[in-house]
C-alpha cells in the first residue's frame, strides 16, 4: 500500500529525534536571551515577489522554491514556501520593529527547497539571530562569538569559524571594470561557489592581478596578513580600501578577544544579499552553520535604510553531530507500576504520586502492563498493602524501601539525589 509513504525529501522525526532537535534549540534559545536577544517567528507562507526583489536570492535559488497561486476569486497573488529565514526576518522588522533603533532577535524555524532527486531534506531546519541597526564592526563580532558560544554549549569538538567578505569581492570584481553583461555572469559564477571564474578572468593590471592573487589564495589566522594587503590596495578604488578596512577591523577584534577563525575568501557561496564579513562555522569538517552582513537586504525589499547581520545554524546537521550525552531520552524518569486489577483506590495513588512527582520537577511514567521497570533507576510499585502502599526501588543499587505516603517517596528521591 502507498498510503504510508513519505514525499521524497521528507523526514520523520522520532522520539530519539526530538529529544536532539530540543537540546539543540534549548541550549540556542537560552544563549540567545543570554545576550539580549527576543525571540520572534514568521509565517511559513509568504509572497513570491519579497524575494524577488533585486539582489535577494539568485536565479538558481529561485528555481527551487516551492510556489503556487494563492487563489482569491478571480485574482491571486503567487506565494512560496520560505526558502530563506532572514528574508523574511527584514519584512518581519521593516513593518513591525522599524521603530527600534537596535533590534536583536532570534528565531526558530524550517525552510524548503525544491532538491530534484529527493535524496537531500526538501525542508530544513534552522535556528536563526539577526542584529539590525549597527554598521559597527563590534556587531559582526557579537554574533560570530554567540554562534561559537552555542556550538561550545552543545558539546561540538573542533569548532572552525571561516570568515570570507563579500563586499571585498564585490568591490575587486568592479575593480576588473568589466563589461555589465560579462561582470554579472562573473558575479553569478562566483555566487555559486564557482571562484574558478574569477581566477580565470584575464587581469591586464599587474597590480590588481596580484591584489586578487594574494587575496584569493589567503589562509591566515590572524589580521596581520590583511594588514599587508591592505597596503597594496591603496592603489585602488576607495571601495577596496573600505571593504578591507572593515574586514581588518573585525579580525583585529577577534583577535584580542581570543576567537580563533581561519580567513580564507573563497570559503563562502550563495552570498547573494550578503554586502559584508561573512563566515561558515564547521565542527569537524562538517559545515553546520553561517552568515553574514546584509546591508541592503532591508531597504531592497522596501523597508528604511538601516544595516543587519546575523547567521543561520544548521539543527539537521547538528543533530548528527551531538556527542552521547545529549542524546538521552527519558532514562532519568521514575517508573511507577500500577499492576492489573488493582482498585480504584490503589490506581488513584498512583496517579497522585506522579502528580506529586511532576510538580517536584520529576518525570514519573505510570506503568499499566508492568513493561520496563528496571529500565530506569528508580521505579516505583503500587501495592495492595493498605499501611504501606508503595515499594520504591533503587534498580542501581538494588535497594528497596516501602513508603506510607507519597510524600515520603518524593522526601527520600531528594534526599538520594
Amino acid at each position: 500500500m502507498k498510503n504510508n509513504q513519505m514525499c521524497r525529501g521528507a523526514r520523520d522525526l522520532l522520539p530519539g529525534d526530538m529529544t536532539c532537535f530540543r537540546y539543540v534549540e534549548d541550549t540556542f534559545r537560552m544563549s540567545c536571551c543570554q545576550w539580549g536577544y527576543q525571540e520572534v517567528r514568521t509565517p511559513t507562507l509568504e509572497y513570491l515577489h519579497l524575494f524577488t526583489a533585486v539582489g535577494t536570492l539568485t536565479p538558481s535559488k529561485l528555481s527551487k522554491v516551492y510556489s503556487f497561486l494563492d487563489w482569491d476569486g478571480w485574482s491571486g497573488e503567487r506565494v512560496v514556501l520560505r526558502p530563506d529565514g532572514t528574508i523574511p526576518m527584514a519584512r518581519l522588522y521593516s513593518r513591525s520593529l522599524s521603530e527600534k533603533t537596535i533590534a536583536r532577535l532570534f528565531y526558530v524555524t524550517n525552510v524548503f527547497a525544491f532538491e530534484a532527486t529527493g535524496k537531500e531534506n526538501r525542508e530544513k531546519w534552522q535556528c536563526g539571530v539577526e542584529f539590525v541597526g549597527s554598521s559597527e564592526p563590534v556587531a559582526d563580532v557579537e554574533i560570530m562569538m554567540l554562534a561559537n558560544e552555542i556550538m561550545r554549549k552543545l558539546g561540538l569538538g573542533n569548532i572552525e569559524l571561516e570568515l570570507s567578505h563579500a563586499g571585498l569581492v564585490r568591490a575587486l570584481i568592479k575593480e576588473l571594470k568589466l563589461d555589465p553583461e560579462k561582470e554579472v555572469d562573473l558575479v553569478s559564477a562566483v555566487l555559486d561557489g564557482k571562484w574558478q571564474a574569477l581566477e580565470e578572468t584575464h587581469v591586464p593590471d599587474s597590480n590588481l592581478h596580484e591584489l586578487l592573487g594574494i587575496l584569493l589564495n589567503l589562509q591566515s589566522k590572524s589580521s596581520s596578513f590583511l594588514h599587508n594587503a591592505r597596503a597594496l590596495a591603496s592603489r585602488f578604488s576607495q571601495d577596496i580600501h573600505q571593504q578591507l578596512d572593515d574586514f581588518v577591523a573585525i579580525t583585529a577584534i577577534l583577535d584580542k578577544a581570543g576567537c580563533n577563525y581561519n580567513i580564507n575568501l573563497k570559503a563562502v557561496k550563495g552570498f547573494e544579499y550578503y554586502t559584508g564579513l561573512c563566515f561558515k562555522l564547521l565542527t569537524d569538517g562538517h559545515e553546520v552553520g553561517g552568515g553574514g552582513r546584509y546591508n541592503n537586504l532591508i531597504p531592497l525589499i522596501g523597508g528604511k535604510d538601516v544595516p543587519a547581520c546575523g547567521f543561520a545554524l544548521y539543527i539537521d546537521s547538528i543533530m548528527g553531530l551531538l556527542p552521547a550525552s545529549c542524546r538521552k531520552g527519558d532514562e532519568g524518569a521514575i517508573m511507577i507500576t500500577i499492576e492489573k486489577d488493582m482498585t480504584a483506590d490503589r490506581t488513584a495513588l498512583g496517579f497522585q504520586l506522579a502528580q506529586l512527582l511532576h510538580r517536584g520537577g520529576y518525570t514519573a511514567i505510570l506503568d499499566f502492563e508492568s513493561g520496563e521497570p528496571f529500565r530506569y533507576r528508580w521505579s516505583v510499585v503500587v501495592t495492595e498493602n493498605e499501611a504501606i502502599p508503595f515499594r520504591v526501588s533503587d534498580n542501581q543499587r538494588n535497594q528497596q524501601w516501602d513508603m506510607a505516603l507519597a510524600s515520603d517517596v518524593v522526601e527520600m528521591l531528594e534526599k538520594q539525589g
